[in-house]
């Protein structure tokens, strides 16, 4: 849950210098969160935080549990967090957490998105190389050097090539790049 900002609060007050600006409440924010939280841990203890608006949950052998799919559950989760809380949720569903963060990112707000394990490759290779985690800005100017823009080059320079020029990152990239998240 969270809200995402497009711009950064300065250029959007530069654009829009009339606009007014309503500071968080900052305390509320976080009983909200571990609200959420709460019912988070209502259906797995395999919760991981990653930020006061952000986390992932291991969903694996819960569906005798709760008797039904991880998607049935998910989809119920989101209904009570917005009855019981009030605000909306966006779930993404995946077989890791780099598919799942990919897939909860697809359909804001208030999205719920699947990406399978084996539709992945095909889905990742025409996203730019800054759709991985940790590629940012320097690193994307230096891979625009030598020609990969895409994830679908770092899939076709392969493991090893990867391995050979960038070290164990190389194969970190590889791994993400075929959708693969240990």
């Amino acid at each position: 849950f969270g809200v995402r900002s497009a711009m950064p609060m300065f250029e959007a007050r530069r654009l829009c210098p009339q606009a007014t600006v309503i500071p968080p409440d900052m305390a509320k924010y976080a009983g909200v969160a571990r609200e959420v939280r709460r019912l988070m841990f209502e259906l797995t203890p395999m919760v991981e935080p990653v930020s006061i608006d952000e986390a992932f949950m291991d969903l694996d052998g819960t569906a005798r549990v709760h008797g039904m799919s991880p998607a049935k559950s998910l989809a119920r989760f989101s209904r009570n967090v917005e009855s019981a809380i009030g605000i909306t949720v966006s779930i993404g569903l995946s077989a890791n957490k780099f598919l799942a963060k990919i897939a909860s990112d697809l359909d804001k707000p208030r999205g719920f998105a699947v990406l399978g394990q084996d539709e992945a490759k095909d889905f990742l290779a025409p996203k730019p190389v800054t759709f991985i985690f940790g590629v940012g800005r320097v690193t994307e100017e230096k891979f625009a050097k030598q020609g990969i823009r895409t994830i679908a080059d770092l899939q076709r320079i392969g493991e090893i090539e990867l391995m050979r020029r960038y070290g164990a990152e190389g194969q970190r990239l590889f791994r993400l790049a075929n959708g693969i998240d240990d």
